[in-house]
């Protein structure tokens, strides 16, 4: 079995390796065991939040002067790969610590901070992102939710769809147009409460193909009026900057996660296959399955290294959207194709629900979506080699 925790990984040490320990376990031994019970109500029992605050696996790069784990992006990658190795899916830290918080800590005001950030490290609220509207998805310019001033409130309304987390968010961050008439000046980025706030909705749990476990909704916004003051960046205007400044981080916690997911793919196969016979021998000792695998694993290796090296350069502050673009696009991409082959090897069996490599199938597809789709990464990544000279 390949492990994430090989020392030549660089950038690992035995404080992260603590940290995925932790996660590890809290993994494995409370949330995967539930993920059947989750998937049939959609959604995970509320108080998984709050044990993940208590065991510090959330807001983890987070300052702790907001009350999170002091970390970098580096704890964020280790909780995450642990999340999906073990194929718990059914709540998104990533969206709630690795891009929400995040947009907190560079854009809010020190009142905005203070107020939510301890909060949501210790799971009291769930933070959501809504972006995607049903006539808007990948071009967030196009967004048609408004948010017009009036005296010291914004008054929202609109629609947002396929929102993850959107069934316990207490806190979300909304993608609007303040300005209707113009494009992407006209965006901006606004917080709100939900609880007891009039005007807010949540619509039905979406009924998807995969991840049924992950609480994905619709919400709409009916006259709802919100503080101005829950205005992200203190200036109207400058949200589609913000989500493009922190594209990179997010696309990259993507590819973290698919990464993790096509490795956990490849070894449980190699498990399968060693036990199972065919033709009176173990179906590992067939040359076309080794060769399978023997691909399957250095495609995994090779993913593996390419978000090593993001990472690293994350770290160092030299990660760019084309580079990002390229591990969010290839990476899922890999993934749904080493998937595919590893069901082949389970035979009949990887047809079944009872088999972790089905769920997997179904599971991953949305990477090549999510997060922007992959023919838009592709572009992204066109665009800047149209640039250099």
């Amino acid at each position: 079995m390949m492990t994430f925790e090989s020392s030549s990984r660089a950038w690992m040490n035995a404080e992260l390796d603590m940290l995925r320990d932790t996660a590890r376990r809290f993994f494995e031994t409370e949330c995967a065991p539930r993920q059947a019970d989750w998937a049939k109500q959609q959604h995970i029992d509320r108080e998984m939040w709050s044990r993940a605050g208590e065991l510090g696996l959330l807001c983890a790069g987070i300052p702790e002067q907001y009350g999170g784990g002091g970390g970098s992006f580096l704890h964020e990658a280790v909780i995450c790969e642990e999340q999906m190795r073990a194929l718990v899916n059914s709540f998104s830290i990533n969206v709630h610590s690795g891009i929400v918080a995040h947009y907190l800590l560079a854009y809010g005001t020190e009142a905005q901070k203070q107020s939510w950030l301890p909060k949501m490290t210790r799971g009291e609220i769930v933070a959501a992102i809504a972006m995607t509207e049903p006539g808007a998805g990948t071009d967030l310019q196009r967004i048609k939710t408004t948010a017009i001033r009036d005296g010291d409130h914004y008054v929202i309304n609109g629609a947002k769809t396929f929102i993850t987390n959107g069934y316990h968010a207490d806190l979300i961050c909304v993608a609007v147009k303040t300005d209707p008439q113009a494009k992407a000046k006209g965006v901006s980025l606004v917080m709100i409460e939900t609880r007891d706030l009039p005007g807010f909705r949540r619509g039905k749990l979406l009924d998807k193909i995969g991840q049924h476990g992950q609480d994905t909704v619709e919400l709409f916004f009916d006259d709802m009026r919100v503080p101005v003051g829950n205005l992200l960046g203190e200036e109207e205007g400058r949200g589609f900057a913000q989500l493009m400044q922190q594209l990179p981080r997010e696309r990259l916690l993507l590819a973290v996660g698919s990464a993790a997911t096509m490795q956990r793919a490849v070894d449980d196969t190699l498990a399968y296959v060693r036990e199972r016979n065919v033709f009176g021998a173990p179906l590992m000792s067939l040359q076309n399955t080794r060769f399978k695998l023997a691909e399957c694993q250095t495609q995994a290796t090779i993913a593996r290294t390419f978000v090593d090296d993001c990472i690293a350069k994350l770290a160092r502050g030299e990660l760019d959207v084309p580079t990002a673009a390229m591990a969010k696009w290839w990476i899922s991409q890999t993934t749904c194709q080493v998937i595919d082959e590893c069901l082949q090897l389970h035979g009949g069996y990887g047809y079944m629900n009872e088999y972790p490599i089905a769920r997997m199938y179904t599971d991953a597809r949305v990477g090549r979506i999510y997060g922007g789709a992959n023919e838009v990464m592709k572009e992204i990544i066109a665009r800047a080699m149209d640039q250099k000279v």
